[in-house]
């Protein structure tokens, strides 16, 4: 019983992603289909857009959080990011925020996942000036990069 459930939900799963793959216009590789699936199993609500025209982007929730992931058209996994909690940014980049940042406000925060490790993504706004800093796993600000109006979704 067990194999025939198993293999309705992967059908029902399938069928889901058949009809979120369309909202991009052009049809999700294969090749992009299997390397999403292989590193996010138990990813539920997944849709595809594209990123770039070498990049694919699943928008998609995992253990009741929102997640997305980019791949490239062979299936080559990029990046994945999901968003944090204030409470859950790390003690040495909040020091950095209060000592550099002083009087902003944390409108989101992210962790971004790549290849070659992981770094922290954070909008802060004070006024009419917004910024997007890129802070790595020790709190060392590595990237400072001005918010324009037409920059947010």
């Amino acid at each position: 019983m067990n194999k025939y459930l198993t293999i309705l939900s992967i059908g029902v799963l399938l069928s889901t992603g058949a009809c979120a793959q369309e909202q991009s216009g052009e049809e999700v590789p294969e090749a992009v289909k299997a390397a999403f699936s292989q590193k996010f199993p138990t990813a539920k609500k997944v849709s595809w857009d594209m990123e770039s025209a070498t990049e694919w982007e699943a928008e998609f929730k995992l253990e009741g959080n929102e997640y997305s992931a980019n791949f490239l058209a062979d299936g080559t996994w990029q990046e994945t990011e999901h968003e944090i909690k204030k409470a859950d940014i790390p003690e040495a980049i909040k020091q950095t925020l209060a000592q550099d940042f002083a009087g902003f406000k944390i409108e989101e925060a992210e962790i971004s996942e790549k290849a070659d490790g992981s770094v922290y993504e954070l909008a802060v706004e004070k006024g009419e000036e917004e910024w997007e800093l890129v802070f790595d796993i020790n709190g060392k600000l590595i990237e400072k990069k001005a918010i324009e109006e037409d920059d947010e979704d």
